[in-house]
Order: structure tokens, then C-alpha cells, then sequence
């Protein structure tokens, strides 16, 4: 017989991906939880972790026992607030891609203050393949994410499509033509986004046309980019969906690339109701594109 509370350490794991953290989330020692995974591994006769030093992944066959676990534990929770005559309170674990602009996410959150039934919302952010995995293994229940041709249509809804502009400062000398060639900022430093996913192609564009930029800055952060591009340290490519005061966008001579966003859902997700549901609602109000500059 498998005890809820082993279920309960195994889940924890696996929305930590760690042992310690899930130990500290279910307010037991770390021995006590490695014993009740041992014990519900040796329960079900399979291994559920691969272990190292450095991370924890789940087994196939702990991966197939997520969907079943969580529907349990929801089970048991639905039982509790019955008998406590308690309304329903769902969390939604939401995968946001990094490359987003921040200002969907504030709409979105403004909006769950009125979301029916008072949903929970857990935000994970991640590149395009940490949210796919984290969809795979059952960590997340949808992301807000790029949309890709092998997804299949049950499994997703665009949100919408945009291509990439250049973000000049407002003083910027170029900041008022409308479309600007690449040997036109040969002299101009670049603002380097390290976690787009158009950074190689980036890349080839300016060289292949003899432009060899200084790099100004590096960052990982959207939102410094924004912040040093309207300071006039450089210049930088962006989803044209970011838009902030004091920042232009102009379009990028032959820079053609363009993507889909939308969510994609997890397996164990009840993609049907999360698609007419308020986030997905929301969502699609908050990324209306706005006008280049």
C-alpha cells in the first residue's frame, strides 16, 4: 500500500529538484524524506531518481508516476475541503520564458486578482528548453512559451506572432528612421541579450555584412538591456513586443526572423479548460502587440 505522505515527499522532489529543499518544504529532516522515497521505491519495485552529486532527474518510470501522484494528492485534497466545507483552491504552475516582456506578466497578475474561483498562481521562468522539460517531467501545468511546428494543435494556443526590431535610445541619432541598415551602426556599440534565442543568427547577420560591433554590455537581464539601451551605452535586438519609455524600436533592414508565443500544456494539464480558462484569457490581453515607433 502506498501512504500519502510518500506521495507527498515525491512530489515535493520533483517541484524542487532537490532532496534537502523537499525535506524543508514538507517540515521533515532530509533522512526522514529519503527513507519515505526508499520506501515507496521499494513499494512500487522501481526506481523513481537518478541521483548524483549535482541534480536529481526523474526515472521513466518516476516520470510516468507524477500525472497519477498529483491526481491523488489533489483527491485527498478535494476530501479535506469537502468534509471542512471549504471552497476549491487551485494552483496553476505557470512556465514564463525569460525573453518576455514584464509588462504581460503585471497584466496577468493584475488579472488573477479577479480570477474566479481565487486560482493560486506559482510563476517558474526559464529558457525555452528548461520550460519543455519541466512540461515533459509534470513540473509545470502550461508555459508561456515559443511555439514550435511539432507541437500538437491539442496541446497549444497562439497567442500571437511578432518579429524582432532594433532598440535605440531616444536620443540616438537614428531613433527616427523607420527602417535602418546593419552597416549603418558600424560604429555603434551593441548591447549583448546572452539568453535570446536568436543570439547566433544575431550574430551572422551583423558579421556577414562587415559589421564587427564593440560589445557595451552583457546581460542576461531584459529589462537592464532596456535600461542601457535608453542610457545610450548601445544598442540591441528585441522581440518587438517590448516596448518602455525612452526606447525606440525601428525596423532592421533584411533582420526578417519572427516568432509564435503561446502556451503549451503539460500532459497532466486539462488543456481544454485551461484554454477557455481566465489566464489564457488574460494572457491574450496582455500581449496585444503594440506599434513600432
Amino acid at each position: 500500500m502506498i501512504d500519502r505522505y510518500h506521495l507527498r515527499y515525491f512530489l515535493s522532489v520533483v517541484d524542487t529538484g532537490n532532496f534537502s529543499r523537499a525535506a524543508a518544504a514538507c517540515n521533515v529532516s532530509q533522512p526522514t524524506l529519503s527513507v519515505g522515497i526508499a520506501k515507496l521505491e521499494k513499494t512500487l519495485g522501481r526506481s523513481l531518481f537518478d541521483r548524483t552529486n549535482r541534480r536529481v532527474a526523474l526515472t521513466d518510470a518516476g516520470a510516468r508516476l507524477v500525472a497519477s501522484a498529483r491526481a491523488i494528492e489533489a483527491g485527498f485534497a478535494e476530501a479535506e475541503r469537502a468534509v471542512a466545507e471549504t471552497a476549491p483552491v487551485r494552483t496553476l504552475r505557470l512556465g514564463v520564458l525569460v525573453t518576455t516582456p514584464r509588462r504581460w506578466i503585471e497584466r496577468l497578475l493584475a488579472d488573477q486578482r479577479s480570477a474566479p474561483g481565487g486560482d493560486r498562481l506559482e510563476i517558474v521562468e526559464g529558457k525555452e528548453r528548461d520550460l519543455r522539460e519541466r512540461l515533459a517531467r509534470g513540473r509545470i501545468d502550461l508555459a508561456l512559451t515559443l511555439l514550435r511546428d511539432g507541437d500538437p494543435p491539442e496541446a497549444r494556443l497562439k497567442l500571437l506572432g511578432e518579429g524582432y526590431a532594433l532598440a535605440l535610445g531616444q536620443a540616438h541619432p537614428l531613433a527616427g528612421t523607420p527602417v535602418i541598415r546593419a552597416e549603418q551602426l558600424v560604429n555603434d556599440p551593441m548591447i549583448v541579450r546572452r539568453h535570446c534565442e536568436l543570439l547566433p543568427e544575431t550574430s551572422r547577420f551583423f558579421t556577414t555584412r562587415g559589421v564587427r560591433p564593440v560589445f557595451a554590455a552583457r546581460t542576461t537581464s531584459d529589462d537592464k538591456a532596456l535600461s542601457y539601451v535608453r542610457a545610450g551605452l548601445g544598442v540591441t535586438v528585441m522581440p518587438e513586443g517590448f516596448r518602455e519609455d525612452g526606447v525606440v524600436l525601428a525596423h532592421l533592414d533584411g533582420f526578417d526572423f519572427s516568432r509564435d508565443i503561446g502556451l503549451v500544456f503539460a500532459a497532466h494539464a486539462d488543456a481544454e479548460a485551461l484554454r477557455h480558462g481566465w489566464l489564457a484569457t488574460s494572457l491574450a490581453r496582455a500581449v496585444e502587440p503594440p506599434a513600432l515607433d
